[in-house]
């Protein structure tokens, strides 16, 4: 999937477009809020999220995309959700991580304020110092070593000391085994843990605004993985999430927006949400109506999913897009016209059960690899004439081999 552009590719997604661009100016505006995405498997959380992220990064947000999963990145330990998010920050100037060119530009701007504020090169340092100070006063109540870190890694490089000034940094980032000659250095000891993780959230919200950004925008995505760990791992992962609801609802993180997805059954069912009530409670949403009538301005958002029609408007954007770049634009609209595409995207439905809703990811693998890219390269090529459908077992991933478990497992179809 790409990672810009996505607007380009968007079907059935400008419907939430208004309510979503005033809740992302709303947060750049020193609000924080906090989102849940639900949709089947298929249904395109991802491209949703990201599509959502691309948006708030051109309004000047940081980014940070996060899977959540049991063994990688378990839910209930913040810190390492802490650290997985600062390994996947970035901006729009910065791929990830972005961390150290965002704590550099925050230094610059310190020092650039305390110039304007008339300070001496003779003084700068110690201004700067008092800057820091000030700025981190709230996050240094709860999470006093993020500044100390920050103070570290800034005598570390004025010292020359690149290796400390990386390690330092590494540090400030949630990653553990540290050497602890360069945490001694900095004055900071041991590892973060499930509650300083908070607090350097708070910091790292504090540095992205004064160094030039309006926000951070976070995903925690495949959250329904929760209902397949254990009990006790559950609900502990289950109360993390509910605690960080309420904390992006009093206030404490300015400048965030927090995004979760998961499937219908993570939300409704016994194994997820519905397990803890006070969770329950805070995302209780009406689903009862017709989803064109969803309100997008609600803590959950469901995304339908795709139909044979929106698969055929995105294969023919898809399509557009490819000859628009492409060495023979005019073959390719002609032989892989609408109706070849609408052809294609029924086809991969049958071979999938029938279940269009998961077949956007095959479906869009075949027409540009198995189609376009032949149309380009071969004059003589014809989709109708020379292209047979074929899905094996072995490309698909397990929700699509579900779906194509009633047919063989090599399923040919004419186009």
């Amino acid at each position: 999937m790409p990672e810009s552009g996505l607007d380009l590719l968007a079907t059935g997604l400008d419907r939430f477009e208004s309510a979503l661009d005033a809740e992302l100016d709303g947060v750049a505006s020193g609000g924080s809020m906090f989102k849940a995405v639900r949709g089947e498997y298929g249904s395109g959380k991802t491209f949703f999220t990201r599509w959502l992220g691309e948006r708030a990064k051109r309004l000047g947000f940081a980014v940070s995309e996060i899977q959540i999963s049991e063994n990688e990145t378990p839910l209930h330990k913040l810190e390492t959700v802490y650290r997985r998010l600062t390994e996947r920050l970035s901006t729009s100037s910065f791929p990830p991580s972005a961390l150290r060119p965002i704590v550099d530009a925050w230094f610059y701007a310190l020092e650039e304020d305390a110039l304007a504020a008339g300070a001496s090169e003779d003084d700068l340092a110690g201004d700067v110092e008092k800057l820091l100070a000030g700025r981190l006063a709230e996050v240094s109540r709860h999470a006093p070593s993020f500044a100390t870190a920050l103070r570290g890694y800034r005598s570390a490089l004025a010292e020359g000391d690149e290796a400390t000034a990386a390690a330092v940094l590494a540090w400030l980032g949630g990653q553990p085994h540290v050497a602890a000659a360069a945490r001694r250095s900095a004055g900071v000891r041991g590892d973060l843990d499930h509650f300083g993780a908070l607090g350097f959230l708070q910091g790292l919200l504090t540095v992205l605004r004064d160094s030039g950004h309006r926000g951070l925008f976070v995903v925690l995505d495949e959250v329904e993985t929760l209902q397949r760990v254990r009990s006790d791992a559950r609900d502990k992962a289950l109360n993390a999430l509910r605690q960080l609801i309420d904390e992006v609802h009093s206030g404490r993180f300015p400048g965030l927006y927090l995004v979760i997805t998961g499937t219908p059954a993570f939300y409704d069912g016994q194994q997820g949400v519905q397990r803890l009530a006070p969770l329950a409670q805070r995302l209780a949403t009406d689903f009862t109506t017709d989803p064109r009538f969803d309100n997008p301005r609600a803590v959950q958002l469901r995304l339908p999913g795709f139909s044979r029609d929106s698969l055929v408007s995105l294969g023919v954007t898809i399509r557009d897009l490819y000859a628009a770049g492409a060495g023979a634009p005019e073959r390719i609209k002609t032989l892989a016209d609408d109706r070849y595409v609408a052809d294609l995207a029924g086809a991969v439905g049958g071979a999938l059960g029938g279940k269009v809703g998961v077949a956007p990811r095959l479906f869009l693998k075949k027409l540009v690899g198995d189609v376009l890219d032949r149309v380009d390269q071969f004059e003589d090529f014809d989709p109708r004439q020379h292209y047979q459908l074929t899905v094996h077992s072995s490309e698909l991933t397990d929700v699509e081999r579900n779906a194509a478990a009633s047919s063989a497992d090599d399923v040919e179809l004419d186009v």
